[in-house]
């Protein structure tokens, strides 16, 4: 389990393997002490495990190994050398839940339709925040809702409004600053989970309407 708190911004080394496994290597800040191999880990969203971890400079390199379910589902067959990616370890017992309850398992992917930018002051400085407008897929729309939480690349967002398959998200300065998301542009896909009381719920809604 995770909580869509991103702790480091990782960057793809090196890309191997074929359509239905890759290997995948990763350079981060992270401790290569505090990582076992078969750790949890969630890159931009799904939740990979490390099969190799490597000491380097300032940190470590640990490889990933995504199988075609996961290519097929996530961004992650899009990646390439020198593509940065959110980081998160996985929750342990008493850490603090500062965003929401993720899984790690994605749902689909988003596309992201509008980038605007929106500025308020804070301390007298004016600060630029960013409203992202993304489009769901259709089957997964019906799962987000108004002040609800989806994690959108890793990272535990809350809705500010839907409207169909649409709906936005604010991003202010400091997280624009500490994910990836100050480079997302128009176009670009994003791993998509949603809630999970809410896909719970939604389950527990359609099994009691059905006819016994």
């Amino acid at each position: 389990m995770f909580t869509g708190l991103v702790s480091d911004v990782g960057r793809v080394a090196a890309v191997s393997g074929d359509s239905k496994l890759k290997r995948i290597a990763i350079d981060c800040a992270y401790d290569p002490a505090g990582i076992l191999i078969g750790a949890s880990i969630a890159c931009s969203g799904p939740c990979l495990t490390a099969v190799t971890v490597t000491p380097r400079d300032g940190g470590c390199t640990f490889e990933i190994d995504a199988a075609a379910e996961t290519l097929a589902r996530t961004t992650v067959g899009e990646w390439v050398p020198g593509r940065r990616v959110n980081l998160e370890r996985s929750l342990k017992i008493g850490d603090e839940l500062g965003g929401h309850l993720v899984t790690g398992h994605v749902d689909g992917l988003a596309e992201i339709v509008a980038r605007e930018p929106v500025t308020g002051q804070v301390d007298d400085v004016w600060a630029p925040s960013e409203r992202f407008v993304l489009r769901a897929p259709p089957s997964l729309s019906r799962f987000i809702a108004e002040k609800g939480s989806v994690c959108l690349d890793g990272t535990s967002l809350t809705v500010n409004g839907v409207t169909g398959d649409t709906f936005t998200v604010l991003l202010i300065p400091h997280t624009l600053a500490v994910t990836t998301w100050g480079e997302r542009r128009v176009g670009d896909r994003l791993n998509l989970e949603v809630d999970l009381i809410a896909r719970y719920a939604a389950r527990l809604t359609e099994a009691r309407a059905k006819p016994e």
